[in-house]
Parts: structure tokens; sequence; C-alpha cells
């Protein structure tokens, strides 16, 4: 049988490399009891070298707070950067499309902007999208109304959802701030949940553009089930666990490297 530090370190090692354990599967690897891990985690989470949640554990708090889209844009950023670029091979010449907000979206609407069109629509609550893309030519950009959330720089509310419903589009694509296995995607406000799931419904295909920072994470506002989404672009530090987790949802993954 293992000791108390074996046991630890174990838990820390699948931590990091996989982002996050569950104590079901540790005491069923380990053969001890569900009370012995349970046990181990509290002290590893009093000493802080990782976070208890319910059945699991993380290596840090997976709550996220509601940041300023401006200091999103420098985190991840070469991360961001190849996933938009990635996106943007997604697309055909006359798409109509929906983008919602955040930095990862406004690095897909930065790649857009450099590649030329024959005639692309583009639906969006989103106000610096809207201003970067309004002088390419045969890009066609439709601003949602409504009251405008100060951090993200994007329209939310019942005006902007009764606007999509004129709308008919071939894919949606939005950036989340979490991707847990069981919340499944969120984001900071309940309001740009409600918004986000009224563009899923008027879209044919939902995919999620988010760097691997985002796996493990909970936003405040819940958006769907992982099952709802179509698919996935990230970045190759995605926790291995996930990739699993994800493919069993039916999810297409797309890696960039």
């Amino acid at each position: 049988m293992l000791s108390i530090a074996e046991r630890h370190k174990y838990i820390l090692d699948s931590l990091n490399k996989h982002g996050f354990v569950r104590i079901t599967d540790v005491a069923n690897e380990l053969g001890v009891t569900k009370v012995t891990i349970r046990k181990d985690i509290k002290i590893l989470e009093s000493k802080g070298l990782l976070y208890k949640v319910h059945g699991s554990a993380r290596p840090a708090n997976p709550h996220v707070a509601d940041l300023d889209v401006h200091v999103k844009d420098n985190i991840n950023r070469d991360a961001k950067r190849r996933i938009a670029q990635r996106a943007a091979e997604m697309l055909g010449e006359t798409d109509s499309i929906i983008m919602a907000s955040g930095s990862t979206v406004y690095a897909f609407a930065e790649e857009i902007k450099m590649r030329m069109w024959h005639l692309l629509n583009i639906v969006t609550p989103f106000l610096r999208l809207g201003v970067l893309l309004n002088e390419s030519e045969n890009v066609n950009v439709v601003q949602l109304g409504g009251s405008v959330h100060k951090k993200s720089l994007s329209v939310l509310g019942e005006e902007a959802a009764r606007e999509l419903d004129d709308c008919i589009c071939s894919k949606v694509f939005f950036g989340v701030d979490g991707i847990d296995p069981e919340h499944g995607i969120t984001t900071s406000t309940i309001d740009e949940a409600k918004l986000t799931r009224r563009m899923m419904h008027a879209a044919s295909q939902v995919i999620v553009l988010a760097d691997s920072s985002k796996f493990g994470q909970r936003g405040f506002g819940r958006i769907c089930a992982l099952e709802d989404i179509d698919v996935i672009v990230t970045d190759e530090r995605i926790p291995e666990q996930m990739i699993s987790i994800i493919e069993e949802a039916g999810v297409d993954l797309i890696i960039v490297r």
C-alpha cells in the first residue's frame, strides 16, 4: 500500500498531467477508499497545492471573474491567433455567420479582415468587431442593438436577442470563459449566456473558439451542455483527459499546433 506522501505525489502528478482528478478515479487506481482520498485532498488544499470542488480537485480555483476584454487580449495571444487562423479556414466565401464577443473572436475578426471574400455576412453583438470589419471589402456587418456591457464591449439583452429571430446563418462562433465536464460551457455573465443560446438557435453549426486555459474553468453563466456543441477549436496544451471527454460527448475537436 502506498504511503501518504506517495498518494499525495500521485494526486499532484495526475493534476499536472490531466488538469483535474476525480476522487472516485484516484481511489480506484490506488486501491483505497474515497474517504482516504478526500482526506488527502483536504490536506493538499490546506497547503495551497490544489483546489477542491465537488467530487474532484483542480490545480487552482476554477471559478473565473468577468475580465475586461482588453485584459483578455493579452492572455495566450499566440494560441488565440492560431485558433483564429484555423477558424477562418472553416468559412466559405459566401457564408453568413454569427460572431459573438471576446478576445479570441476578435483575433478571428482580425484574420477575416486580412483575407478576400466574395460576400461574407456577419451578425454580431460585438461593437469592436463591427468597427473593425465595417470597411472590409465584401464583408457585410449586421450590428445587433441593445445595452452595452462595458467589460466585453458587447450588446446584451432582449433587443439583441429579438433581432436574431430574423437571421438564418450557417455557423456561430463564440468564445467562452469555461469548459467543464460537469457544468458544460460557461461564460462570466448570465445575460451573455442567454444571448449566446439565442445565437446557437439561429445557426446550423455551433463552433467554440477557446484556448487551452479555459478547460476546467467555470464562468457564472451557463450557456449549454458540452453535447450541444458541434466543434471546439483549441491549442495543443488542452489537458489530455479533456480530449477523451470531448470526443465521448460527440464534439469534433480541432487542435491547432
